[in-house]
């Protein structure tokens, strides 16, 4: 393999994935490949990068553990999910997760697939090989912004006070 095909696998390897919130992910199946029935990421996130508690009014999620540890709660209930466990956070019941490693790789399944467009929509395609960062908080207006389209979009509820 020579300089130039390896920069171009890199950079292959680079437009497979998105930046969010100071990790990546990579789509894995879109709604689009599905009917719409499901969305599947390969998420890597840094602690840090957490959601707040929220509904889901329309999809159920699953995630699949393969590297760090995560606490994710579902109605009050924690539950530890280590590399090779899997859970399931089904719509219309509260739930959130904590990263507990520095880092969190999961798979994210959503059913229907609807909500894979937020991710897309709130992330930012990657130039270079992807990286973890320390995530950035959102200012006032990008909270407002995002809180809002998360209702009236992606019918998703923070549970923030």
């Amino acid at each position: 393999m020579n300089v130039n095909d390896l920069l171009q696998e890199a950079t292959d390897v680079a437009a497979a994935y998105r930046s969010y919130q100071g990790g990546y992910f990579k789509t894995l199946l879109s709604p689009e490949q599905s009917g719409g029935g499901l969305a599947m990421l390969d998420m890597v996130l840094p602690k840090g990068a957490e959601p707040p508690p929220h509904i889901h009014e329309k999809e159920d999620e699953t995630f699949y553990m393969l590297e760090g540890i995560v606490e994710l709660v579902i109605n009050g209930t924690a539950h530890t999910l280590l590399p090779g466990t899997a859970l399931f956070a089904p719509r219309q019941i509260p739930h959130y997760f904590k990263i507990l490693t520095d880092t969190a790789r999961i798979i994210t399944i959503m059913t229907p697939g609807d909500l894979w467009n937020y991710f897309v929509e709130f992330s930012k395609p990657c130039n270079k090989i992807p990286e973890i960062t320390s995530p950035v908080p959102p200012t006032a207006e990008q909270i407002r912004y995002m809180t809002e389209r998360l209702s009236s979009r992606y019918h998703l509820n923070l549970l923030i006070k």
